[in-house]
């Protein structure tokens, strides 16, 4: 039998440095093959942690630049490479991909001659990336997985989150976005949506400058139960969670207020 979708949290964070909460990174896993939906800070040991042979990330597809989403770039890039990665790093995203993947070669061109120069056994593949300037549609068919991506509300720049579609199952990752009538109808009936939040209640605390900002950039917890009234996904799991002093069964709670299907507050490392 063909091995189905397993989904891994590698990190549920936001900007904010939370020491038990990684960067945002989910790993879409199907049988040996990892497809990652951003890499933001500690991805690679995150990985090691989820038992993920770092050697085999080799594909990776990126929501937004934001800093969060990217900051373990070069990790991504150089860390798999010293360990024994061959194959060139392939990754997808938006405009501005490009520029980000050159300007990192650059910073680490040194580190690169130095490998492949001096004594230490490095490969001459692994450390290459494919850095892919996307538009929305399906953007990778891989061994029975088909990737799509489609624009979501994040900004003044070019955003998107990610469905993934196999023979067993639908996954949808929502990146960064304001409530999207796009992603309602991506993930309609799929089997699992990974979706970002914010607490209603907990953003009252914030000062008027940065209210006014996650209301037009993020979505809260309320709007996130209608948003999964409306698709009913098979299982909701709220990643990329900004609380602000909220508790986790408070933000629930919110979900829950619009929302009676089966959701999980999503953690770093949890597996589905």
């Amino acid at each position: 039998m063909r091995p189905g979708l397993r989904v891994i949290l590698l990190g549920t964070g936001t900007p904010n440095a939370e020491p038990d909460r990684s960067g945002p990174s989910v790993a879409v896993v199907a049988g040996d093959k990892v497809y990652l939906v951003d890499f933001g800070p500690g991805v690679v040991r995150r990985a090691v942690a989820a038992g993920l042979d770092v050697t085999g990330l080799d594909t990776a597809l990126v929501t937004h630049l934001h800093s969060d989403h990217t900051a373990g770039y070069p990790d991504l890039v150089l860390t798999p490479w010293t360990l024994g990665r061959e194959k060139p790093l392939r990754v997808y995203g938006p405009r501005g991909l490009a520029a980000m993947t050159g300007n990192i070669l650059a910073a680490y061109a040194e580190d690169v001659r130095e490998r492949l120069e001096g004594p230490e056994p490095a490969n001459s593949t692994g450390h290459r990336v494919e850095a892919r300037e996307i538009e929305p549609g399906v953007v990778l068919r891989d061994d029975g997985i088909e990737i799509e991506a489609f624009g979501v509300d994040h900004g003044s720049w070019p955003a998107f989150g990610y469905k993934f579609t196999a023979w067993d199952r639908t996954v949808v990752v929502s990146g960064d976005t304001a409530p999207c009538a796009l992603l309602v109808e991506k993930a309609r009936g799929c089997d699992l949506l990974v979706h970002e939040v914010y607490s209603a209640a907990g953003l009252e605390k914030r000062p008027p400058e940065w209210r006014s900002y996650h209301r037009k950039m993020h979505t809260s917890a309320v709007e996130l139960g209608e948003i999964a009234r409306k698709s009913r996904p098979r299982l909701l799991v709220p990643y990329h969670q900004l609380r602000w002093g909220a508790t986790e069964e408070e933000l629930l709670g919110e979900i829950r207020a619009g929302y009676d299907g089966e959701v999980v507050s999503g953690r770093d490392l949890d597996v589905f």
